[in-house]
């Protein structure tokens, strides 16, 4: 029996891959909006512009998904920290292997995992970048700029990534 996992990664066409999640989302009340869509194409962009080689395939469904226990009405910072980790578990309930829960769990360095997936340290880049050009309740969207800036020194300041060059120059 097929399950989700097999389903949404047999997909190769971006827009109905999208279509798909968005469904997930009236059935099973994940996170999905805009936000998902623009950083799942600067990855897209990102991997085809860079010509990276990773399974992108592989990364864009995980930019798609990884955020899918994701909470914005909560201040509980613990809830906050945990959103990869709660949705890497969700996800392995679909039918996910292990590798492609454990990227979406490394998409920030809550988990504090030592031995990191390059398709993780693509996420990151993705999710910090769009989480600061995007506008927030709370603030305007930085520029580009200074989003870069601020990745480089405060958000990933003294953390590995190995990633992190590329998406400047990108």
């Amino acid at each position: 029996m097929e399950t989700f996992a097999d389903y949404i990664l047999s997909e190769k066409d971006f827009i109905k891959k999208l279509e798909i999640a968005y469904y997930l989302q009236k059935r099973e009340n994940i996170f999905f909006d805009n936000s998902v869509i623009l950083k799942a194409e600067i990855a897209r962009l990102f991997i085809e512009e860079m010509k990276l080689d990773v399974d992108k395939n592989l990364v864009l469904t995980a930019c798609i998904l990884y955020a899918c226990k994701k909470n914005i009405l909560t201040n509980d910072l613990n809830k906050v920290n945990r959103y990869a980790i709660e949705g890497a578990e969700y996800l392995e309930n679909l039918g996910f292997d292990k590798r492609f829960c454990k990227i979406c769990s490394e998409v920030n360095r809550y988990q504090g995992s030592e031995d990191r997936e390059k398709e993780s340290d693509i996420l990151e880049l993705v999710d910090n970048f769009g989480g600061l050009v995007l506008n927030r309740p709370e603030r305007k969207g930085y520029p580009i700029d200074e989003a870069l800036n601020l990745i480089e020194h405060r958000n990933l300041k003294g953390e590995y990534n190995r990633y992190l060059d590329k998406f400047k120059v990108f």
